[in-house]
């Protein structure tokens, strides 16, 4: 070839050592090599790594390899068939074959078949040739222990998988999981989206899945019973960090601690580890229900809850625990049952769902009765009195929360005292009682710092925060939210933050800052929406009256409307009755009387019913004012005198 210009391609290369032997010693030719390897001992080559086809090219070849006039790229069904194939190129010649060779069949008929087949692979041949042999001669250049790990590879239920959960699968060491990995790399059969985390194919996936089902089958449970063991005992520790709302306590994890873990020794490596490996967790919860290992279905989610709950991740966490209530129940076992009613309760609630969570905590209260379990029955009973709260039946709330903190205080459970404190307060603060609150939120943020539950402080102090607001003392206030704020910042908690800004903004506004106050409203507006909360109300409320105090007296009214709509979507009564108060506010200030004095007849009908003293007071002394502006201080002197009593 001296001298000569040479195109040389050199097609299915085993390795480096193939091609060196080969490669011109001239300049001025080029060689293309092939390869299922990638060849990085190569140097000077400029590598090109061939993914799967994008979408509409994948349905643009399988149109086009049929050739026929009924089977184009716009087509629903080529673009379906194209998907089933996995966008890859030899699986979609298969196909586009097929459909050129049987004019009787249709894009969107095959496609129905692949999807309903157990075997995808199985129908991808065509004569001698198959998509599952091309993938055989890469599974073929592997030694004995990678070819184990590729198959065990595929008993993974997630996404991804790392070198850690790779480990306990193959039961093997870190460090030798590693170099597994990084072979099966090498040779295209499983690829690297982000650093140290690996994914297969689906149709490849489906090729190890094959092979395992084919190998011993006590071989394939043992090690899916490792990676369950993986799995729950690092989720365990990691949710440490992060606790659960609910004091139920749970029983101690089945199976062994795996040898080698990732670092969740702190609160941030938790956190971090929980949203990389959360679609993977999901996935072994509902591996461990269908392969009826219940203590793995019922505790993987239980371990995850507060992670779940702080980062909003609610619809992830109904699935979850409805999938746990159900593989107890399978089981018969009646404190898992409990358990997981007491975790999806919070979780309905927060989905707008509270009849359900109402039903959950109930029959969870039931459960633990029957069991004699006391932490349960006082963490149900706390539950059940948020929800008779939230439900403006405060009555209720009241007794149910006295219960669990007398439960509470005869177990020593500082945690569970501190609950029922917070929500007592809050339930002081909503009937008007600021120093009976206040003295409950301080007890509850001691009985919370003592015990390490950071998210319970960000709480207590938010609400205590909340109090000095409304009993005047604004500087106390500031430095109560700013400091909840930081916490709940520092602990990630997307609806903490938001509760803390809404309440920060008021704050701020009272104070004259009104720049700040719209700041705090729209960064926790932002966040309500985030996580899909009705809360939204609250700060849409407070952006509207920082807009009523700046003259922006459209922009206030549009605020006002979208908070009153949030708040009768989701039945809230009482913040129907502050929405009312504000809209009857603002047409005091465009000097419509008659408008502002029936907004505040409306609240004031609200407020009485429901019980709550601070709402009242503020429409009777907005009817009042709306009279002095119309000139009628007659009328104007009853409703003030009563909003001061």
């Amino acid at each position: 070839m001296t001298g000569k210009k040479i195109l040389l391609v050199l097609d299915d290369a085993a390795g480096h050592e193939q091609v060196r032997p080969l490669l011109p010693g001239t300049p001025g030719s080029l060689v293309l090599i092939t390869s299922r390897r990638r060849l990085a001992a190569l140097e000077d080559a400029a590598v090109v790594s061939l993914d799967t086809l994008a979408p509409g090219e994948a349905a643009g070849l399988l149109a086009r390899l049929a050739g026929r006039a009924d089977v184009t790229a716009s087509d629903a069904g080529v673009g379906e068939l194209a998907g089933l194939c996995g966008y890859l190129p030899l699986a979609i010649g298969m196909a586009g074959r097929q459909l050129a060779h049987h004019p009787a069949w249709t894009a969107a008929g095959l496609a129905a078949e692949l999807a309903a087949a157990r075997d995808r692979l199985e129908l991808m041949a065509a004569e001698n040739l198959s998509v599952a042999a091309a993938f055989g001669l890469s599974y073929h250049d592997l030694d004995d222990g990678q070819q184990r790990l590729f198959r065990r590879l595929g008993l993974h239920p997630g996404p991804d998988i790392d070198a850690y959960a790779a480990a306990a699968l193959d039961g093997t060491t870190l460090d030798a999981a590693r170099r597994g990995l990084e072979a099966l790399y090498d040779q295209h059969l499983i690829t690297e989206p982000a650093r140290g985390r690996y994914r297969f194919h689906d149709l490849i996936r489906e090729h190890a899945r094959t092979l395992a089902a084919a190998g011993d089958p006590d071989d394939s449970d043992a090690a899916a019973t490792r990676l369950l063991d993986y799995y729950l005992h690092t989720a365990k520790a990691a949710g440490r960090h992060i606790p659960s709302w609910t004091n139920a306590e749970g029983p101690a994890p089945p199976g062994r601690p795996p040898t080698g873990a990732p670092p969740v020794s702190t609160f941030r490596q938790a956190a971090a580890w929980l949203e990389a490996e959360r679609a993977n967790l999901h996935a072994a919860a509902g591996h461990a229900a269908a392969t009826a290992r219940p203590r793995y279905a019922v505790l993987i989610p239980a371990a995850m809850d507060g992670f779940l709950q702080t980062r909003g991740h609610w619809d992830q966490g109904l699935v979850l625990h409805q999938g746990a209530l159900a593989a107890a129940r399978r089981a018969g076992d009646r404190a898992g049952q409990a358990r997981a009613l007491m975790l999806l309760s919070p979780m309905q609630a927060m989905t707008e769902d509270t009849p359900a969570a109402a039903a959950s905590a109930a029959r969870a209260l039931q459960l633990y009765r029957e069991l004699g379990d006391r932490t349960g029955q006082a963490a149900a009973l706390t539950m059940i009195g948020v929800l008779h709260q939230a439900a403006d039946d405060y009555p209720a709330a009241a007794a149910e929360l006295r219960q669990a903190l007398e439960l509470f205080r005869g177990l020593g459970h500082r945690r569970g005292q501190g609950d029922a404190l917070h929500y007592l307060g809050r339930m002081h603060r909503y009937t008007g009682d600021y120093p009976a609150a206040a003295a409950s939120h301080r007890q509850a943020l001691e009985l919370y710092s003592d015990t390490g539950y950071r998210s319970g402080q960000a709480k207590a102090l938010m609400e205590l925060g909340a109090v000095q607001q409304l009993a005047g003392d604004y500087p106390a206030a500031l430095t109560s939210l700013r400091q909840a704020l930081a916490l709940s910042r520092d602990l990630g908690e997307c609806l903490g933050q938001a509760q803390v800004l809404f309440d920060l903004a008021a704050v701020q506004r009272l104070s004259g800052d009104y720049r700040a106050a719209a700041a705090s409203s729209q960064q926790a507006l932002s966040l309500f929406r985030d996580v899909h909360s009705s809360e939204a109300a609250y700060a849409l409320n407070e952006l509207g009256l920082v807009q009523q105090l700046t003259g922006d007296y459209p922009a206030a009214a549009a605020s006002h409307q979208q908070a009153l709509a949030l708040c009768r979507d989701v039945g809230n009564r009482l913040g129907q009755a502050g929405t009312l108060n504000c809209l009857g506010e603002l047409a005091s200030r465009t000097a419509d009387g008659r408008q502002a004095r029936d907004h505040h007849a409306q609240a004031l009908a609200i407020a009485r019913d429901l019980g709550t003293p601070p709402e009242e007071a503020r429409a009777l002394e907005g009817i009042g004012r709306s009279h002095l502006r119309d000139g009628n201080p007659t009328q104007a002197a009853a409703p003030l005198r009563d909003a001061l009593a």
